[in-house]
């Protein structure tokens, strides 16, 4: 797919703009004391995260239970990790390099910019503002925000109405196949980043439109393909 005539940028939270993985990390492991359960690696868990926190939080509990005990415990434990998680969000989470940068790039050539991911808002709000990240965006949707969340396009086509433009007039970035997947549905052009978390699985692996290795360098590719040099 080529990139003509783009007005608006899609970006992903978690493994996209920050590491979150050590926030996730000491949260969950303060839930798995909380049942006395051995702690898990910051590797096993970043290939839990991305899919929102019921499917954590399930996964997370599996490592030790069995279907029946997993239901059994879900309530007490996703309340024990978003209590933790509460406490905790931001302090050890750090933005990628050039995030800022490419915000800034993405910013001064006119394109509107959304932040959709799937991360509860009650999360992904105050991790934003905290991180100097909530600015620059125009709408930010979270996992709780719609009754579908990624890979399911909802999220993306709701950005496509409110913004007033066409799928093919916004390019989504991301880091795990949840974005491309939803990207492909929606019918927006999808660029991947090679440093998160995809789920434990090779980025290489994502049928997307191209792989950029900053944020930065996704704004000069949408310079350089003269996008949208429009102001709104």
């Amino acid at each position: 797919m080529t990139f003509t005539d783009i007005r608006a940028v899609i970006i992903d939270l978690d493994g996209t703009m920050l590491d979150t993985a050590p926030d996730f990390l000491l949260a969950i492991n303060r839930m798995r004391d909380d049942f006395a359960l051995a702690p898990l690696t910051l590797e096993a868990i970043k290939k839990m995260v991305g899919k929102g926190s019921e499917h954590l939080i399930t996964q997370v509990l599996a490592v030790d239970f069995d279907a029946d005990k997993c239901h059994q415990h879900f309530a007490a434990a996703m309340a024990s990790y978003q209590r933790h998680y509460l406490e905790i969000n931001g302090d050890q989470a750090t933005l990628y390099p050039d995030v800022i940068q490419g915000l800034e790039s993405m910013r001064a050539q006119g394109l509107r910019l959304a932040c959709v991911t799937n991360k509860p808002l009650a999360f992904a709000i105050p991790l934003m503002q905290k991180k100097g990240l909530a600015t620059y965006f125009e709408l930010t949707f979270g996992g709780d925000s719609f009754a579908r969340k990624k890979p399911d396009p909802m999220p993306l086509l709701e950005v496509c109405k409110q913004f007033q433009l066409a799928p093919s007039q916004i390019v989504a970035i991301g880091d795990s196949s949840n974005d491309a997947r939803a990207a492909r549905a929606a019918g927006c052009p999808v660029l991947t980043v090679p440093y998160g978390y995809n789920h434990g699985e090779a980025i290489q692996n994502i049928e997307s439109d191209g792989i950029v290795e900053t944020l930065l360098e996704a704004a000069q590719l949408l310079a350089t393909k003269s996008c949208s040099q429009k102001h709104y």
